[in-house]
């Protein structure tokens, strides 16, 4: 697997929230991210979100982690915003190291195949810590994914 490891200075996503748990989600029938990000394309609110930066790709952020993957966490989609709006759920990305996992093809599914990738990465290696602050992916493209992963 080809990794790098990027510095992010921080930066604002304004979209819809849901709080879930990996636990809960690989049942269509509990899952809270797949219901959230139908309602994110099919609203089209990556257009109409007030204070969108120009050319801000689709953001799905990762954040208010209970614990670590076993525990309850926010998932948003969004954009990156120049000044969050009331009208919907904000979040900012933490500055600091992350390393990022790319993936391409079909989505969600390419999407699900680099979260498990991204799992078996820090099983096999303990030495690197996730921060579990804020992790997110970038949509880069109809076929293509960068997932962020805050290290400590």
């Amino acid at each position: 697997m080809d990794l790098k490891r990027q510095q992010i200075d921080a930066f604002t996503v304004s979209g819809l929230r849901v709080r879930t748990t990996n636990a809960v989600e690989p049942n269509p029938e509990t899952a809270n991210i797949g219901p959230m990000w139908g309602e994110f394309f099919a609203k089209g609110l990556a257009e109409v979100i007030p204070g969108k930066r120009v050319g801000s790709p689709v953001y799905g952020v990762y954040s208010a982690y209970e614990a670590d993957a076993t525990g309850a966490f926010d998932v948003t989609a969004g954009v990156a915003v120049d000044e969050p709006s009331a009208d919907f759920q904000s979040v900012t990305i933490e500055a600091g190291d992350y390393l990022v996992f790319e993936a391409q093809g079909p989505l969600p599914d390419a999407v699900i195949a680099i979260w498990g990738k991204i799992w078996t990465f820090f099983e096999a290696n303990p030495q690197i810590q996730r921060r579990f602050a804020t992790d997110f992916e970038s949509y880069t493209g109809p076929e293509s994914v960068a997932v962020h992963i805050g290290i400590r």
